[in-house]
């Protein structure tokens, strides 16, 4: 099956409230270029200078959500063009974020990560550490970054009782914080699920889902 017929099949089932990924990373131009053709604008990528180098190449209308870990010096390089940050998991990102969206007089959106995984090897931020981020003064000073929503990973096992119970427990503490509303907070995205287990992030309130191997196939790591 063709890459595009895979899109097209996995978008057919997915409700009309669910937005998709489409996780490119480590994929060729060609295999984007597939997906672009059969309608698909919104892809993901891990690493920020793959992602540029990308963005240089391809057409200027495609969304590209930046889903991996963030290091601070390497924000520069996508915030003229970034549209969804989803791996936000500190104060201090989030400033380096605002600062390099200023110099290209952009509001960057953001998801804040939240740790549900029980893996240490998972980034995250514990819910009142969030909270708190959200209800501070230095937060409300930010006016070049919005927090649109939260993003979490689940740990990465066979036992899907235990993934729902943490896609469960991220809806919670969407549902908790989704009442705290700012200039630059609003919450409407729950960035939870991937090639394995969207279905069930769905049933548990996920509204957007990042998918790759199902699309692309598996990834071409060196």
């Amino acid at each position: 099956m063709s890459i595009s017929e895979k899109l097209n099949n996995i978008k057919s089932t997915l409700p009309d409230h669910v937005t998709l990924v489409a996780v490119s990373k480590t994929k060729p131009l060609e295999d984007i270029m597939e997906a672009y053709h059969a309608g698909h604008l919104i892809f993901g990528e891990n690493k920020i200078q793959e992602m540029a180098d990308k963005h240089e190449q391809l057409p200027k209308d495609i969304e590209w959500h930046m889903i991996g870990h963030v290091q601070r010096n390497k924000v520069k390089y996508m915030a003229s063009f970034v549209s969804l940050i989803h791996g936000v998991d500190n104060f201090k990102l989030l400033k380096e974020i605002d600062k390099q969206a200023q110099k290209h007089d952009r509001v960057i959106q953001c998801l804040l990560q939240i740790k549900i995984a029980s893996e240490d090897t998972k980034f995250g931020m514990a819910p009142e550490d969030a909270v708190k981020l959200i209800q501070s003064q230095e937060f409300s000073e930010l006016k070049h970054i919005k927090i649109v929503g939260l993003m979490g990973m689940a740990t990465f096992t066979d036992n899907m009782d235990q993934v729902k119970q943490e896609f469960i427990n991220l809806k919670t503490i969407f549902d908790a914080l989704e009442k705290t509303q700012t200039h630059n907070c609003k919450l409407q995205t729950i960035s939870m699920g991937m090639s394995g287990d969207y279905e069930l992030a769905i049933d548990c309130g996920s509204t957007m889902v990042r998918v790759g191997s199902s699309i692309f196939g598996e990834r071409n790591y060196l």
